[in-house]
């Protein structure tokens, strides 16, 4: 029979007492089954409260009748729901002490506000409330960039933009001897790059000088942040731009220009020097050289002549009159072969004259076959000139031995 059948029965109803076994029917409502209002929220919270009772080794039980009474015919545990609620605070609690540190991180643990330990890469675990862990990534590279006005040694007013790259080298040192360590770095810039500004002429800051500006920045600004134990290490130093005031930008762009100028006609110099120079050289030790060969060759002729000399004293000295002669005709030879004059004995008998001279000149300008002819015409020219040459003699020798005088005959070739 369903619990709301008519009939005048029981009804057996979910939200009342009245079904309830071991219930007589009086209650707060008076009626044995005839409440079907909701549920009574006290009642659940009680039944509730016996279930964790049981759970925690306590008993409690409910009268019948109208759920107005109570039993004590068990022990109640008064501390067992605080204790569960401990129990499942420390549970998460210390679960909540988990975490993960990054490859790219280590973890500065502080323990109530002092330095205990850093942490390294991987799943670590820390008492929650107890122990601050604080983040650092040691190897990302981080950046600054300032730009400032400032006065330099030659009193001229200059503007730089500089640039830094830096990381973390010490954790500790970065999280706990420092507040700030970004803008102690940002000031150290600031006061390193007037430093070393103040120090250098504005020439050499725009031109030549911005290497030497940046390293010089560098090494100084590294020994400040050692000095103030921020745990930053630089990585480079870059001088971005430097330029003067914009007041005086042209008259600065003209004395640049002006520079440039003078610089390329030195470096035309010297190129101009480059290649003179070794020609000059060159043509130097070209004469030098040539002026030890005709010394050589000077000194060896007269060498050579004074060898010659020797030799023919010795001859000389051995035959007097024999070589005496010989000279004179190798001598009257060498100059008389240079000229184109015959010379003949008037006092001889007549003699036949070629003219040598031209015959000499036509030789040399005709062509190769006319040579050829000329030379066979000559051969037999010079064999007539021997026979009237013998002719001759012959007349001059009983000529020279009645008048007791020698005539010489000569004749060039």
């Amino acid at each position: 029979m369903a619990w709301n059948e008519p009939g005048g029965g029981k009804q057996h109803d979910p939200w009342s007492g009245g079904g309830r076994r071991g219930g007589s029917g009086g209650g707060n409502n008076g009626g044995g089954g005839d409440n079907q209002g909701p549920p009574d929220l006290d009642e659940a919270l009680k039944k509730f409260q016996d279930k964790i009772n049981s759970l925690l080794g306590g008993r409690g039980k409910r009268s019948g009748g109208g759920g107005g009474g109570k039993s004590g015919g068990g022990r109640r545990n008064t501390f067992a729901l605080p204790g569960l609620l401990i129990v499942i605070a420390l549970a998460v609690w210390a679960a909540s002490g988990f975490y993960l540190v990054d490859q790219s991180e280590r973890g500065v643990v502080l323990r109530f506000g002092k330095f205990q330990e850093i942490v390294t890469p991987g799943l670590q675990w820390n008492p929650p409330l107890v122990d601050d862990v604080r983040m650092v990534n040691v190897t990302r590279v981080r950046s600054l960039t300032q730009t400032q006005t400032m006065l330099t040694e030659d009193e001229n007013i200059v503007s730089v933009e500089i640039s830094a790259q830096y990381q973390v080298s010490d954790p500790r040192d970065f999280v706990l001897n420092v507040r700030n360590p970004e803008v102690s770095l940002e000031n150290a810039l600031d006061s390193a790059l007037r430093h070393v500004v103040g120090g250098t002429e504005m020439i050499d800051i725009l031109t030549s000088g911005r290497e030497i500006l940046g390293s010089a920045v560098s090494s100084r600004l590294q020994s400040y942040l050692d000095s103030y134990g921020t745990g930053l290490l630089l990585q480079t130093i870059n001088i971005e731009s430097t330029a003067p005031p914009d007041a005086v930008q042209d008259a600065f762009d003209d004395v640049i220009r002006a520079r440039e100028d003078r610089q390329r006609t030195i470096n035309q110099a010297m190129a101009y020097a480059n290649a003179i120079i070794p020609e000059a050289q060159g043509q130097a030790q070209r004469l030098i050289e040539q002026g030890q060969g005709y010394r050589e060759s000077v000194v060896a002729e007269a060498q050579g002549k004074a060898n010659r000399f020797n030799s023919l004293l010795t001859q000389y000295e051995g035959a007097p009159s024999v070589m005496r002669e010989r000279l004179y005709l190798d001598t009257m030879s060498e100059v008389l072969g240079r000229t184109d004059k015959v010379l003949v004995d008037a006092e001889s008998s007549p003699m036949m004259y070629l003219p040598l001279d031209k015959l000499r000149s036509g030789s040399t300008s005709r062509p190769n076959g006319q040579n050829n002819q000329d030379a066979n015409a000559q051969n037999v020219d010079s064999q007539q000139l021997q026979r009237q040459r013998g002719q001759s003699q012959q007349s001059s020798r009983s000529t020279s031995s009645s008048n007791s005088t020698s005539g010489i005959q000569r004749e060039g070739r």
